[in-house]
């Protein structure tokens, strides 16, 4: 489905359900943010102290894969709200956010490396 759905179409559902539902006075910027936060730290559960091979039988394992799947879906929501609530463009912003990486992060001279192109 990823493939046939756009981000406004997302962010139009995501506008009517909290619409629906009188959320817009609890949608700050800070609030949501702080959500954003908090969502990806639970996402980070499912991984602390796992080694590469335990995190991969995770996303073989249907149960744990959806606990994850969740909480990535949490993260999408709350950062697609924050975009709505504050007229964010946010495949413009990260066409941008590309452009400027490319520039810092030049691949003859970070390609291979783990390292910051600072650290170089």
């Amino acid at each position: 489905m990823d493939s046939k759905t756009d981000l406004h179409e997302l962010k139009e559902i995501i506008r009517t359900f909290c619409e629906e539902r009188d959320w817009d006075k609890y949608h700050n910027a800070k609030d949501l943010a702080i959500g954003i936060a908090i969502e990806a730290s639970e996402l980070l559960e499912h991984f602390i102290f796992k080694s590469d091979k335990e995190v991969e039988e995770c996303f073989n394992n249907t149960e744990k894969k959806e606990q994850i799947s969740e909480e990535m879906a949490d993260v999408l929501f709350l950062l697609l709200r924050l975009s709505q609530r504050y007229n964010i463009e946010l495949s413009d912003e990260l066409i941008k956010k590309i452009g400027k990486n490319v520039e810092k992060y030049p691949i003859e001279k970070i390609k291979g490396s783990n390292k910051k192109y600072t650290e170089l």
